[in-house]
């Protein structure tokens, strides 16, 4: 059973988008902050410290929780500044306000995170957009791995519009076979034990053990959930299922660099196509 570390790949896709920013002004990033969520403030931590290493200009755009209009607002402005090459909406939102109607107060060309339900059409269409970097990632680490999509069966359990739908699209792009599961499928292990690859974004802690899993598939673990001790730990029972599979992604370790990392290559990609 190979561990599928996503460390390696984030470094070097990091070194790509340093090397594209390069030479002219730092790109700028935005997000926009309206929650004291700790998990937040860690996220947005490392985005910042990442940011700084490959040549980024990070402003945090802090608001107070609770204020909808003011989040809509402050978007609406971000998205008209010249200034700002890309912004991020960070979560979670204030209650009533869903990231969906968030994302469309972010300029397509700004959405460097996939939010805008534009970007998501485009990105269905076929048309050239910003996927959501974590699908992405996902995409980049099957890639790295050397996973065979084309014709794979592929099984996504979650059907978020942050991973599981825009993930679907970008297999689908890779000429893999698709199925999304969710809370309603009925047989759940029946679907995924079919699965070449099987990718858990459901945000339920190892909710995949050994039988979910068909012997020899690439299994990987979008999950990040924390347990009363404190500890981080995936959708995926990794002791269970790397008996099972041939790779695993860790938690952490996994997906999780890999996805700053494309954040980030994003972002460059966003400025260099500012006019």
């Amino acid at each position: 059973m190979t561990l599928l570390e996503g460390r390696d790949l984030a470094a070097g896709i990091r070194a790509e988008a340093a090397e594209l920013a390069a030479g002219g002004p730092p790109p700028v990033l935005a997000a926009v902050v309206a929650t004291d969520d700790p998990a937040t403030a860690w996220y947005l931590g490392s985005i910042a410290k990442a940011a700084a290493s490959v040549g980024i200009a990070f402003r945090e755009e802090r608001l107070p929780d609770g204020d909808n209009d003011a989040v809509l607002a402050r978007l609406d402005a971000l998205s008209r500044d010249p200034a700002v090459d890309a912004i991020i909406c960070m979560t979670p939102l204030p209650a009533g306000l869903s990231l969906a109607e968030a994302g469309e107060h972010i300029a397509p060309e700004k959405d460097v995170d996939g939010a805008s339900p534009t970007s998501l059409g485009r990105l269905a269409a076929g048309r050239p957009a910003f996927a959501p970097a974590t699908a992405q990632a996902v995409v980049e680490l099957l890639h790295h791995s050397g996973t065979a999509l084309s014709g794979a069966r592929a099984v996504i359990v979650g059907r978020s519009t942050v991973v599981g739908k825009p993930l679907a699209m970008l297999l689908l792009r890779d000429d893999a076979t698709v199925t999304v599961c969710h809370s309603r499928t009925r047989d759940l292990a029946g679907e995924t034990s079919r699965a070449d690859i099987l990718v858990a974004a459901a945000g339920s802690a190892h909710l995949i053990g050994s039988g979910h899993v068909k012997p020899g598939a690439v299994v990987i673990d979008v999950g990040t959930n924390e347990t009363a001790s404190g500890e981080m730990v995936g959708d995926v029972d990794t002791a269970a299922v790397e008996a099972v599979a041939s790779a695993v992604t860790p938690v952490p370790g996994g997906v999780g660099p890999v996805t700053t990392a494309v954040l980030l290559r994003n972002v460059v990609t966003a400025a260099a196509s500012t006019p």
